[in-house]
């Protein structure tokens, strides 16, 4: 349990209602900031301007998946308030005082660095981005199908990573009857890929391996997909890039040539964002549990 656990959630997206949801069965007393849209009301939880919350006080500050932009500025759906996370703001904050994100970016790395705060990224823990490939997985087949006017299966695929991502992907369509070609640099990965019964080719022969692709796949958040790639494509491939921003393609070059290409990180967040949502809310709540233990035994 939370209880007397003091917690403000700045923005985010339909995720962030799990993430209530969960704490305030925990009885954590919540700060809502930039939910005043929002219709719904959680037993526990309170919402405030930015400038109302009381963050001398407060155990953990929970940030949306994408964290902040490179300017501190929160995104936020169900308001229409500036909400900025500053240094001022973090510094108000106990030195015990835990911020979570998704992500992170400069800002926030100089901002918790500059105030000696911890920063816990969920989405470099290897659960949160394994059961996230679940959802991410169903949303780029639904973008497959949506973009495309011929079936996955019988289809010449092209997965460009083997992570967490880019071994759900793969698996996924192969077992829809696409043929799928997994392209990596590390040696053990290109025998993970072979003995997944996939064709496995060292990302140093892209250029070549895309002549006859239906649909390309990228998790790869660096340059990857650029102009001599795509200039090697049949004409009707579809680039579905699930890189994190700004993604791994050339859109410019990609729409030059009339080849379409979507960037499409934040899959879970808008295929199944209750799934998604629970996920982190699961998470969260362990982490939370975990430090709220472990302050209570130091201070006995």
């Amino acid at each position: 349990m939370l209880t007397g656990m003091q917690i403000a959630v700045l923005g985010g997206d339909a995720r962030q209602l799990e993430i209530i949801r969960k704490l305030t069965e925990l009885d954590a007393k919540i700060s809502l900031v930039g939910f005043e849209q929002l219709d719904h009301a959680f037993t526990g939880a309170v919402k405030e301007k930015l400038g109302e919350v009381d963050f001398s006080i407060m155990d953990a500050i929970i940030l949306p998946v994408p964290g902040t932009n490179l300017q501190g500025e929160i995104d936020t759906i169900f308001s229409n308030e500036k909400i900025c996370l500053s240094e001022d703001l973090v510094s108000q904050t106990p030195e015990h005082c835990t911020i979570y994100s998704g992500i992170s970016n400069k800002y926030l790395d100089n901002i918790v660095k500059s105030t000696n705060r911890k920063l816990v990224q969920l989405f470099e823990r290897d659960d949160v981005a394994i059961y996230n490939s679940i959802p991410t997985v169903e949303g780029t087949i639904m973008m497959a199908i949506q973009h495309t006017d011929f079936t996955i299966h019988g289809s010449s695929i092209v997965v460009l990573g083997l992570g967490r991502v880019g071994m759900s992907v793969a698996r996924t369509f192969s077992n829809l009857g696409a043929k799928v070609k997994v392209g990596a640099r590390k040696s053990e990965h290109l025998a993970r890929i072979t003995e997944m019964g996939l064709d496995a080719f060292h990302l140093d022969q892209l250029t070549k391996e895309v002549e006859n692709c239906d649909i390309c796949i990228n998790t790869i958040p660096t340059s990857i997909i650029k102009a001599n790639v795509i200039a090697k494509m049949p004409p009707h491939t579809l680039i579905i890039d699930l890189a994190s921003k700004p993604g791994g393609t050339d859109f410019r070059y990609a729409e030059k040539r009339g080849i379409k290409a979507l960037l499409a990180p934040g899959l879970p967040g808008i295929v199944a964002p209750k799934t998604a949502g629970q996920i982190l809310a699961n998470v969260l709540a362990q982490l939370l549990e975990e430090d709220f233990d472990s302050g209570k035994e130091s201070l006995t």
